[in-house]
């Protein structure tokens, strides 16, 4: 029986094992090769997706767990929050070997979108469950907080 569910606003569709975590959906099936496999065991962030609007790791996520439910992706993430997130990543230059930045980026954004002007706490809080082997985190931090005071401008 196929899992159906909207992917970056469209419809999508998965006919396969109901078990299979939604990570390998989306990039061995639906060709999605910016969500990335890191630990495969919810640990590292790589595999940060948002579904329903929350971030979620979809190492863990078997596909069934999406039916009828909105997920998002790297590719798909729009928006202020998204757009001034990435914006501030350019700028000052967050990523060293990128791998772990699609993970990074859908973390910053999910937190931008539920806290407009977050603290040094919040950011933390909110990206701890994100492993950048660079150790980029103060340029992360940087990026995030000048991400939410382009907001407001």
């Amino acid at each position: 029986m196929a899992t159906d569910f909207t992917l970056n606003g469209k419809p999508a569709s998965f006919d396969g094992d109901p078990e299979t975590p939604l990570l390998y959906v989306l990039r061995d099936h639906l060709g999605l090769t910016g969500t990335k496999y890191g630990c495969g065991v919810a640990q590292c962030g790589a595999c940060t997706v948002h579904l329903d609007g929350k971030n979620r790791r979809s190492c863990v996520t078997p596909v069934s767990m999406v039916g009828g439910r909105q997920v998002v992706t790297i590719e798909g993430v729009a928006g202020k929050e998204a757009t001034a997130v990435q914006n501030a990543w350019v700028a000052i230059d967050v990523p060293q070997c990128g791998f772990c930045q699609s993970g990074q980026v859908m973390s910053a954004v999910g937190l931008l979108k539920i806290k407009k002007k977050p603290s040094d706490k919040d950011i933390d809080a909110a990206m701890a469950g994100n492993i950048c082997r660079c150790a980029t985190y103060a340029r992360i931090r940087q990026a995030i907080k000048d991400a939410a005071n382009a907001m407001e401008a």
